[in-house]
Formats: structure tokens, sequence, C-alpha cells
């Protein structure tokens, strides 16, 4: 299928979080609808055409789902490649398989970065607690143990300071393949929101500059403080992987900013083959937001040039930060954003906040 899709198409979604919220919400602005397949909870289904509560081992209901639909995307990258098969013999997947299937292992994705001639943080696998220790004398400390797989959010991963915790960490990972990644002086981190339509053309949205707390995006603020030549070659690089990949989309490029010298002074830190978090800014900072670049490359449709016009801080609300809700809606400069979610947690992505600043 390479003609664009018209109205009432379908577009289907695997999973039904806040992102597939979003995407759903963009997706009707273009005339078009979307059917959510989620095995659990799905804020996405108060605004989608329709909902498929199964689980990614029920080959009927992905059959089903897959048949209803005109092109399947999706909001997460850890889907069972046994439920992607059935799908893909039935409808097209964008982005494609080998997308997923690099960033849904950590090696596998450092692997192909740095055979693009891009830079990482060193890292070694580590299968065994002697790969561990080994690891830990080539890479010194500190450094991260991470799982390969399923890691989100700070989540899988462990901090090892001194080589006597390497059993420690080891256990940590309850068995699951892992690698340990060395440790990168960097003075922030930034990501590049960047789309690749059907017909091969690119486009990047300025880099946001982004604050963790706990392995958790808290802040992205754009414009990010790079150079002019940091910027132009941040975006570069997101073009690159992108047209490695083949790529049809919007992804999201993760990068350190280090000292000028160590590899032009960008390290890449990780890919995400799917609307992104620290692109949610885009939503009050630019005409065509990520959820809508995302819609129109999968559509067939042309892309929006991403300009912005507006320097945004996006915040994430956090658990109890939804007490603050009241307080935010008061600011005449606020735009908020909730997923819906009944239960606020700690740790819990509740929704967020871009707080805008008009250029002049």
């Amino acid at each position: 299928m390479t003609e664009p899709l018209q109205t009432g198409a379908v577009i289907g979604i695997l999973g039904g979080g806040q992102l597939g919220r979003m995407l759903s919400v963009a997706a009707s602005r273009l005339g078009l609808r979307c059917h959510i397949y989620e095995p659990g909870a799905a804020p996405a289904g108060d605004v989608a055409w329709r909902v498929t509560q199964a689980g990614y081992d029920d080959a009927a209901a992905l059959a089903a789902f897959a048949q209803s639909v005109d092109v399947v995307t999706y909001e997460f990258e850890n889907i069972p490649t046994a439920a992607l098969d059935l799908i893909e013999a039935i409808r097209p997947i964008r982005p494609g398989r080998e997308a997923l299937r690099i960033s849904q292992d950590r090696l596998t994705e450092k692997d192909f970065l740095t055979g693009l001639g891009l830079t990482c943080a060193p890292y070694r696998a580590v299968d065994t607690l002697d790969d561990l220790r080994a690891a830990i004398a080539a890479l010194g400390c500190p450094a991260i143990l991470k799982t390969r797989r399923l890691g989100y959010d700070g989540k899988g991963q462990v901090r090892i300071t001194d080589p006597a915790q390497a059993a420690e960490a080891f256990a940590a990972m309850a068995g699951a393949p892992a690698i340990l990644e060395g440790f990168v002086t960097f003075d922030r981190e930034v990501s590049v929101i960047a789309a690749r339509g059907l017909d091969g053309r690119v486009a990047a949205y300025d880099p946001g500059e982004n604050v963790h707390d706990a392995g958790i995006l808290r802040t992205t603020t754009v414009p990010a403080t790079l150079t002019a030549r940091q910027r132009q070659d941040a975006v570069l690089l997101a073009g690159r992987v992108l047209n490695a990949l083949d790529y049809v989309g919007v992804m999201g490029v993760e990068l350190f900013v280090t000292a000028q010298g160590q590899s032009g002074g960008l390290i890449v830190n990780e890919i995400a083959p799917r609307v992104h978090n620290s692109g949610h800014w885009t939503q009050q900072g630019c005409v065509v937001d990520q959820f809508e670049q995302h819609i129109r490359a999968v559509a067939g449709w042309p892309l929006g040039d991403g300009a912005r016009f507006a320097d945004v801080v996006m915040e994430n609300l956090i658990g109890d930060d939804m007490d603050r809700v009241a307080d935010i809606a008061r600011d005449p400069n606020a735009a908020l954003h909730l997923y819906g979610k009944a239960e606020a947690k700690p740790g819990r992505k509740m929704g967020h906040v871009n707080r805008i600043v008009p250029r002049v």
C-alpha cells in the first residue's frame, strides 16, 4: 500500500496508553480513525474509534484487528514477534520491523548505531557474572548494568560504583541477558524528534533539552542549550538513523552532549521507534506536532516541516503532581494534557503541561 490514506481510513495502533491516545486525537483531526489493540487498560480508548482488548497471544483477535484496519503502527517497542508476524501477513506495519528488532535489544541497538559510525557510551555484553566482572575491569566504574530488553523509565538497571558490587548487581538482573555501559561525562542530554515519510523525506524538530529524575523524564525545554553546529549535527545524525532503517514514522533519538572534541560533542544514548515523551512540547510549539507528523507518515501523507514558533517547557505530571492541576490550569501560558488514568500512583505519568513563551 503506497497511496495516501483517504478520509475515513483506519489506522491500527498496538498499545493503548497515552501515546496511543494522543495519536488517536491527531488522526481524528485529519479525518482518520484509530483502532486500538491493547491487552490491559487503555486510556486511548476514551478517544479512539474502536478498541480491541485482547492479548498478544490471541491469534484470532490479532487477525480480526489487522483485517479491520488499513495500516498498523505502535506506541511502544516490546511487542512479541509472533504477533507482528501474524499482523504483517495481513497489513503493512509502519515503522517497519527492522526498527523494532533493533530497538528491542540494547546490545543490538548499540551495535547498529556504532555500525553507522556513530558514537555510543562504551559497552559490553553481559550473560554471566564472569562477563560482568570482565566488563567492569574493561570499562571501569561507575557503570550501569541494564537488561537488554524491556527496561524503561529507569527500570531494569543498576548503577555500579565499585567492582565489589558485581554479584549483587548481576543478581538484580534475575537471569536476564544484560549490557554494561560505561559512564559518560556529559553536560546535558538532548533529544531530536524526527520523521521520515514514505517518499523518503525527513523532517526534524528542534532538539529539546531533557532533565531526568530517578530515571524518569521530568522536563524538556526548547530551545536546548546547543551551539548552532551541535544543533545541526544532532538533526543530521537523526536523519542518518532514519535513512539507514528505511524508516516511516516519528522517532526519538536521545543524545548526550559532551565537551567538544568527543565525537563532535554528541554521543547517542538510545533510539525510540515511536512518538516520544520528549516531543510532547511540539503540541504547543509547532503547527504540526509529533503525533500528527507520525500519522501523516504512516498514512502516506506529506510531512509537515516541524518549524517551531514558540519556546516551550514541557513538564511531566507524575503521581501526586496531579494535586497541582488546578493551579496549573490558572496559568495563562500553560496547556494541560491529562491522560484520563484513574489512579495516580508514584512514578506513573498522569499527564503533562506545556508552558509556552511566544517567539518575537
